[in-house]
C-alpha cells in the first residue's frame, strides 16, 4: 500500500500545482509578449551578513522581494511598496545595482536596486507565505535561478559602482530548475 498512497499523494500534488503552472506558462510564453516590456524591480535587502528572501505563493521558490511598476509610479516608490507589502520591512535604496534584460521565457525586465532595512518587522504576505533572512554564504537550495546572478551582483556592489547591464535568456533549463524547486517546496509543504 505505500507505492500506491505516495502515487496518490503524487498525483493529488499535481492536480493542486496545474492551475499554477498553467497560468504561469500561459503568462510566459503568450501574455508577456504583448505590449510594452513588462518591468520589474526587485530589491537585494542587505543586512549585516544576511539577505532577504521572499517565498512565492505561485512558483514555490526563494527570490528578491518585488514586482510591478505601476503606471504613472516612480521606479523607486514601486520597489519600495512592493517590498514593503511582500515583506513587512521599510527599505532605504543604496544604489541600482543593475538592468537584466531577459528573454525567452516570461521577457522582461528587472531593474535590481541594493538596499537597506529601514524599520518595520518580517511578516509574509498573500503573494509570499514565507519571508527570512538568509546568511549570504548559505542560501536556501530553493533559490530561482534567475536570482543568482543579481543576488551575487548585488553582494559585490560598492556605492561607486556603475548599474550592470545584462542579458540573460530564461531558456528550458531555467524553466526545468524552477519546476524541480517548485515540486520539492510543495512536497515540504511550503
Amino acid at each position: 500500500m505505500p507505492g500506491k498512497r505516495s502515487a496518490l499523494r503524487a498525483a493529488a500534488l499535481l492536480a493542486r500545482t496545474a492551475p499554477d503552472w498553467l497560468r504561469t506558462a500561459w503568462w510566459g510564453l503568450v501574455g508577456a509578449r504583448f505590449g510594452a516590456p513588462v518591468e520589474i524591480v526587485q530589491a537585494a535587502v542587505v543586512q549585516g551578513g544576511d539577505v532577504l528572501l521572499a517565498l512565492r505563493r505561485d512558483l514555490r521558490g526563494w527570490e528578491l522581494p518585488g514586482g510591478n511598476v505601476l503606471p504613472g509610479e516612480r521606479v523607486e516608490d514601486a520597489l519600495r511598496r512592493e517590498v514593503l507589502e511582500e515583506t513587512g520591512i521599510e527599505i532605504v535604496l543604496e544604489g541600482l545595482v543593475g538592468v537584466y534584460r531577459r528573454s525567452g521565457f516570461l521577457p522582461h525586465h528587472a531593474l535590481v536596486w541594493r538596499c537597506l532595512p529601514a524599520g518595520g518587522a518580517l511578516r509574509p504576505s498573500d503573494e509570499t507565505p514565507r519571508v527570512a533572512w538568509w546568511p549570504t554564504d548559505a542560501l536556501p537550495p530553493g533559490l530561482l535561478p534567475w536570482c543568482r546572478r543579481p543576488l551575487a551582483d548585488a553582494l559585490a556592489w560598492r556605492p561607486c559602482d556603475e548599474p550592470l547591464e545584462r542579458r540573460e535568456r530564461q531558456g528550458l533549463r531555467a524553466i526545468a530548475a524552477a519546476a524541480r524547486i517548485d515540486l520539492a517546496a510543495r512536497l515540504r509543504g511550503e
